[in-house]
């Protein structure tokens, strides 16, 4: 497979400038996913490398050859796109057929194709119905059946599961995870949800204003964000953030603000010469806060509400003005109105610069 290089692109809608400089390499194979809010430029990265929209400034490289002057047939892509675009006159086998047939492929070698692809999606027994007799998840399928039987070295896909309901959007995720281990192709996926790009990606490609904001595996996002964006934006629920000072207490540096005062590591408090003293902005995961005062890294929590999750229950706190989410087993959790301690260990403090919004 091949391997995507993306150089400097910059594209502009007339005075307005969407993707600003970006720069990323997608290894053979690798399903990487662009995420991001909406408005961010994920899309409109996706499109650039489909040939779906012309290249400003910059250029896309597939094995160290430009394309991006190609026509999107010319370019070896399958894209599927959010509204499934399926044919309502046709049934099933000619709309995952259609581009086969346009290319004026054999008639034996378009069926097998069709048939392979089907059987493989679960659609063998519905080659001969519309797509107004098929349920959402089904439809779905068919737009992926239609790009899968081109056999192109690369899929685009373009938030696809955004149109169906949570469990249905859980078991796709599952098919599209088997289906690129069984394909080993090329995948670039774009969504707003952070919870797919958790799932599905080898590489998630964190997006913000048209800029990339930082990539790496899911585990390494989640762990060790770059900046309060990406912090943020990873993990779920999301990230809690309060502001703080760092302050020297009996000898050590302390994350200090209303209502709390953190401990911190002695990694941390190696690298931030020249910040005490200073106001920062203190990070902390829900689950990371856990009931039971621990000497010296507290924060003092009024429980508003709680929220049942089965296993889990969140709690949603006020500290000071800062509404704080805590995330634990159910069982014998405060109640709402209750003021409780907590604790958080000082390798799970996470500081940013108030200014910058960079990870210190």
């Amino acid at each position: 497979m091949p391997k995507i290089r993306l150089e400097n692109l910059v594209k502009r809608f007339r005075n307005v400038q969407v993707l600003h400089g970006i720069n990323l390499e997608m290894e053979e194979s690798e399903f990487t996913v662009l995420v991001g809010l909406s408005g961010c430029g994920k899309s409109t990265i996706l499109r650039t490398i489909a040939g779906l929209e012309t290249v400003t400034e910059g250029e896309i490289y597939v094995d160290d050859k430009p394309i991006s002057h190609l026509e999107p047939k010319d370019r070896d892509l399958a894209m599927v796109f959010q509204d499934y675009a399926l044919y309502p006159h046709m049934n099933v086998a000619k709309n995952m057929s259609f581009a086969l047939r346009l290319e004026r492929r054999p008639k034996d070698e378009i069926e097998r194709k069709v048939r392979d692809v089907a059987t493989m999606l679960g659609l063998a027994e519905y080659l001969h119905r519309k797509p107004a007799e098929l349920s959402g998840g089904q439809r779905q399928r068919v737009a992926m059946g239609r790009a899968l039987v081109r056999d192109a070295s690369t899929f685009l896909f373009d938030e696809p599961l955004s149109n169906l309901d949570a469990k249905l959007r859980a078991k796709m995720r599952t098919e599209l995870a088997e289906m690129h281990k069984m394909l080993n192709k090329n995948m670039i996926y774009v969504t707003h949800d952070q919870i797919e790009a958790m799932t599905l990606g080898d590489r998630i490609v964190v997006v913000s204003g048209g800029i990339i904001q930082q990539q790496g595996a899911p585990q390494e996002l989640f762990e060790n964000p770059a900046n309060k964006f990406v912090a943020g934006f990873i993990g779920t629920p999301a990230m809690n953030f309060l502001d703080g000072e760092l302050s020297e207490v009996d000898g050590r540096v302390k994350a200090v603000g209303t209502g709390f005062a953190f401990d911190l590591s002695d990694e941390q408090t190696a690298r931030l010469n020249g910040h005490r003293g200073k106001s920062v902005t203190v990070g902390v995961r829900p689950f990371a806060i856990r009931p039971g005062a621990h000497a010296g890294s507290t924060i003092d929590l009024n429980v508003k509400l709680t929220e049942y999750l089965g296993s889990n229950t969140v709690l949603i706190c006020m500290v000071g003005d800062t509404e704080v989410l805590v995330e634990t087993e159910s069982g014998k959790n405060p109640e709402s109105g209750e003021t409780v301690t907590m604790s958080v260990a000082p390798q799970d403090v996470l500081l940013f610069d108030n200014k910058t919004e960079l990870r210190l």
